[in-house]
């Protein structure tokens, strides 16, 4: 069928809501990087925040599926609960409850909701609790996907001043909200959004000791401002598990409107397209659930079917166990290539991961690792991609960070797949376009 066009000389345009022409007018990061990769099928991708699929569980999706099928009817195919499965949210309640020193967590199946993956949890909350012009504090770094996220909507992310280790400044933060205050945007800062485990994309951890300061400064606020703890990556820990409880555990933060954000689509299936969302602000969930059944009427309830399965049977913990050496691995690897190419004598520096799917590596401040850079358009020639790290800051960003994921690419490609990195890089120092000025 042959595309019309409606705008013509005689006829005006179709009208858009701000909404729309916001969808109209962006420019949709993830779509280009990966136009890119299927455009060229040399294409090496150290962009893709993707699981491997070596280790999806296939196996394990086949039995629950044979044994659902077995139970002899058909109510797994039918229309769920908006707000997921209750055995699902028994699974999750217990899930968060395994955390060392969380285990008096008094948290139940109402206080939990399933989700489709904990991108549609976050989009809820910010069109719940954020209008056009709103402000959501950000880390700096933070998700790029949720930074374009807030744009979407009309909403602005601001950063939250941070400290040389990458911690959130505390009396920073504090002089930041006076300033808002002051200059009459006080009201309008309406969310904080954390990654308060091998965040995306630094990997980085947020400790007891700060979580307990942002409590501090949020509680001599005049209103709350509710707060999302993004904990997509929590159970991709390589050695051990971060031991810094959730904001959901910590008595600083009992009577605040906290809302952790979970999911199975980073540590199960991707295609599963499941998460969670747990809170004790009742009130909220309500609110979110009404909002989440004008979407969908409640999550595939199939796919939450497996996975209560799954659980019920103890498999899912023996394939975090799994997964989690296989990443390890594959992050080793990649470490291990990117020094025997030289890249921290070329002035690259980086902190270890221990744990997620990512490495945040930081250049000289003179390289420019942008978009559209020298630096960027030589990886191309070499058929690499990267994220460009200034996509995961808000407000003014540094010039001089890159992503890289070891998540989806082969274990055997990623050694070529930093070969043509360095080389890109050797290749734009050699020519002097590394230099921003």
């Amino acid at each position: 069928m042959q595309s019309s066009n409606f705008s013509t000389p005689d006829r005006p345009e179709i009208l858009y809501s701000r909404l729309g022409r916001n969808a109209r007018e962006g420019d949709s990061v993830i779509t280009r990087l990966m136009a890119e990769a299927l455009s060229r099928p040399r294409m090496l991708s150290l962009a893709a925040g993707f699981t491997d699929n070596r280790v999806l569980p296939g196996d394990l999706v086949e039995e629950a599926v044979h044994a659902l099928a077995g139970t002899g009817g058909n109510a797994h195919l039918q229309y769920g609960m908006n707000v997921g499965r209750p055995g699902l949210r028994r699974c999750v309640a217990q899930l968060l409850k395994g955390y060392p020193g969380e285990e008096a967590l008094d948290l139940d199946e109402e206080q939990c909701l399933v989700t489709n993956g904990s991108q549609q949890a976050l989009y809820i909350l910010v069109q719940m609790f954020c209008d056009p012009g709103d402000i959501v504090l950000v880390e700096s770094p933070s998700y790029f996907v949720f930074l374009e996220l807030l744009k979407g909507l009309g909403v602005r992310a601001v950063p939250m001043p941070a400290d040389g280790e990458g911690r959130i400044d505390l009396p920073g933060l504090e002089e930041l909200l006076a300033r808002l205050r002051q200059s009459g945007e006080g009201d309008r800062v309406r969310l904080m959004y954390l990654m308060g485990a091998f965040a995306n994309p630094s990997t980085r951890c947020i400790g007891e000791e700060e979580k307990t300061g942002l409590a501090r400064i949020l509680e001599g606020m005049e209103r709350p401002i509710p707060v999302i703890e993004d904990m997509a990556y929590r159970e991709l820990y390589f050695d051990r598990p971060f031991p810094a409880r959730s904001l959901l555990s910590l008595e600083a933060w009992r009577d605040y409107p906290v809302f952790y954000l979970g999911t199975f689509t980073k540590p199960f299936a991707t295609g599963l397209k499941t998460g969670f969302i747990a809170s004790r602000a009742s009130e909220s969930l309500r609110v979110f659930a009404r909002i989440k059944g004008h979407q969908d009427f409640g999550s595939a309830h199939f796919n939450q079917a497996i996975l209560q399965h799954i659980f019920e049977r103890g498999a899912y913990e023996s394939h975090l166990w799994e997964i989690r050496k296989h990443y390890l691995e594959k992050c080793r690897v990649l470490e291990t290539a990117l020094r025997e190419n030289g890249l921290p004598e070329a002035g690259w520096t980086w902190q270890s991961p221990q744990g997620g799917l990512l490495l945040w590596a930081r250049a000289r401040e003179n390289m420019d690792t942008r978009m559209g850079s020298p630096f960027h358009r030589a990886c191309l020639e070499q058929d690499i991609l990267y994220v460009p790290g200034d996509l995961c800051f808000a407000g003014k960003a540094p010039s001089h960070f890159v992503r890289l994921s070891f998540g989806a690419l082969d274990r055997d490609l990623i050694p070529e797949a930093v070969r043509r990195f360095c080389e890109a890089a050797r290749v734009a120092a050699v020519c002097g376009a590394d230099f921003t000025g």
